[in-house]
Order: structure tokens, then sequence, then C-alpha cells
């Protein structure tokens, strides 16, 4: 007969308002920190920034020395970084006649094309070694035995979770972004500017937040199927690959579509004619790659809902106010939205499976 016997007896403390969340988020993040080859790839994510600072401070100097509203004549007699600056200018923006103007379209092009090129692609392989772990790890360990055994719910751990990721993902996007606009500030002839551009750091936050929550919510709905992993790890870079092919395909079968000359035909014109009409050429343009990754290339993506990383880019595109065509807007928004919405709804589902079972 045991001498003190307290039995059970229910918990009388108060929890505090999202306290456990943050709990989790930073163990989360001080044990994933120890991950030595997240910390090479996140120093390695901030080297384009040093690239498209240059151009910053190229585009600064430039338009400082009057270069950017001279004639395209001049080129030539412009020393190495007032070419730069003006074949910048060229590619984002033309050269307009108001310096303030250039600046403002010029800054928020450049800023897109950063988040939207090299960030986005950095941000798939960050979050495919950091995500596969962060409720895998738990479900294999059987920690939902110590999580759910306390007053916590479903909702702080699934914002623990978020949490880190959201951490790791504005180390590769938010910072950098915003690091860049303080580069051009300080670059700038006065610190007027920063009133001219200060909705810029909205923006940039705005689209971060667009690739934050379906990604990260994305990754942890992968991991939360299973309790391997690998398996894990493959769905997510087999989900980048897959829906690149598949946009990636539809696409040049547009383009094929528009370049054959029969699928232009019709019932008044013959081929003889088609074929003697002379076509106009576009006139190439330098940098065309940044112009591609600013989103002001002119034609719309109709197949951008298909691929995760080309819906992100037209939404951020939107954001910022380069991309004004609802028609190409919506179909990318609605399947960021459904991808958001559904691998929440996957979370609540499975998170804490195994204490419902």
């Amino acid at each position: 007969m045991p001498l003190h016997d307290v039995g059970y007896r229910p918990w009388t403390g108060r929890p505090r308002p999202r306290g456990a969340a943050g709990v989790i988020a930073t163990t989360g993040i001080r044990l994933t920190w120890k991950n030595r080859w997240l910390r090479r790839v996140l120093f390695f994510a901030w080297s384009p920034a040093v690239m498209f600072a240059a151009g910053f401070f190229a585009f600064e100097q430039a338009l400082d020395e009057g270069v950017i509203t001279a004639g395209r004549t001049a080129i030539g007699r412009l020393d190495g970084l007032q070419m730069i600056g003006s074949l910048v200018a060229e590619s984002l923006g033309g050269r307009l006649d108001d310096p303030a103007e250039a600046r403002r379209t010029v800054w928020s092009r450049l800023l897109l094309a950063f988040m939207r090129a090299p960030q986005a692609m950095l941000l798939a392989v960050v979050v495919g070694l950091v995500a596969p772990r962060l409720i895998a790890d738990d479900l294999r360990a059987k920690a939902w035995l110590f999580y759910f055994t306390r007053p916590l719910s479903r909702f702080d751990y699934i914002l623990g979770k978020f949490g880190v990721l959201a951490v790791i993902v504005s180390l590769v996007t938010l910072l950098p972004a915003l690091a860049l606009w303080l580069v051009g500030v300080l670059v700038s002839p006065s610190i007027s500017v920063a009133l001219a551009t200060w909705d810029l750091p909205l923006r940039i936050a705005g689209a971060a937040v667009a690739v934050t929550l379906p990604t990260a919510l994305l990754a942890l709905a992968y991991s939360s199927l299973t309790a391997e992993t690998r398996i894990a790890t493959f769905a997510w870079f087999a989900t980048w690959v897959a829906c690149w092919i598949a946009h990636g395909a539809l696409s040049a079968a547009d383009a094929t579509a528009q370049a054959d000359p029969q699928a232009s035909l019709t019932a008044t014109d013959d081929a003889a004619e088609q074929a003697a009409r002379p076509r106009p050429r576009p006139r190439p343009r330098r940098f065309s790659w940044l112009a591609r990754a600013a989103g002001i290339d002119g034609s719309a993506d109709r197949w951008a809902w298909l691929s995760l990383f080309h819906a992100q880019g037209v939404v951020q595109a939107w954001i910022f106010g380069i991309e004004r065509r609802l028609a190409a807007v919506l179909p990318s928004l609605a399947m960021l939205a459904a991808v958001t919405f559904g691998s929440l709804g996957l979370l609540f589902l499975r998170v804490d499976a195994p204490a419902r079972a």
C-alpha cells in the first residue's frame, strides 16, 4: 500500500497566449541553425544581392550625372559605370525624362527581379533543407506524446513550426530585398529618396508574404504526411520540378503555335500571301533576362498558375504594381490561395492524428 498516492489531479494553471508557439519556433530555429549546410546556403543566398546592389549604384551614378535622359547614341561615349547604369535603366524602364519617375520605376523592377529570379530558386533549396524534418521527425520520434500531453492546441503547434520556416524564408527573401532598398537610399544624392519610395518596403513585405505562406505551408503539409524525411524531401523537390516542366512544355507549345505560319491563316488569306507579307522583327533588348525577371516582357503567361515558382512571380509583379492585368493575375492568385488553405487544412488533420487514433 503506497504511503502517499496523489492520484490524478487536474491542471489548474493558466496557459500563456501564443507562448507555446513561440517556444516551438525558437527551439526549432536553434536546432535548425546547427545545420552546417543550411548556413552555407544562406550565406550563398545573399551573394546575388551584391550584383543587384552594383546595379543600384550604377543606376544612381548615371542618374546623378544626367546621362539617363541623354540620347541613345550617347551610350558609346559613356564610361563603364555610366554605361551599366544606362543599360539597366533602358532594360527596366527606358530613358524617362523625369528622374524621380525613372528612379521609382527602375527600383521597383530591380527589386522584383531580385526576389523573382535568384531568391525564389534559392528559396526552394533552403525550404527543402529545413521543412521536411520539422514534423516528420516528431512523428518518427513520437514527440507528439510530449507535445499534446500539455495544454497545446493544433494551431499553436502549426504556428510554431511555421514560425521556423518564416524566419528562414525571411533571411532569403525579405531581409536581402530590404537591404537592397537601403543601399539604394544610401547611394542616392539625397535622403529624401526614402520618402519618395516609402511604399517599396511595404511592397517587399507583401511580396515576401506571397511567397512565404504557400511555400512554407505546402512544405509542412508534405512533412506531416510521412515519418520519413527523405520522402517529404523528394515530394517537395518533385513538386517544383514537375510543375516547372509542365509550365515549360505548355508555354513552348503556345510559342510554337504562334510561330507557325499555318496557324495564322484565315479564310480570306492564302498561304502565298501570308508568306510574302513582311513581318516586323522585335528590337532586341539589352539585359533581356533582367527584363523578363522584372515582369515587363509584355506577354501574359497563361500557364503560370501550373507552377508554384511562376505563379508567385506573377503575384509579386502585381504587388509591385508592374502587372496590372487582372486576367493574368487571378489564376495565379487563386492557385496560391488554394495551396495555402489546402495545406493548412491538411495540417490540422494530420499534426495530432496519432494522438486521436
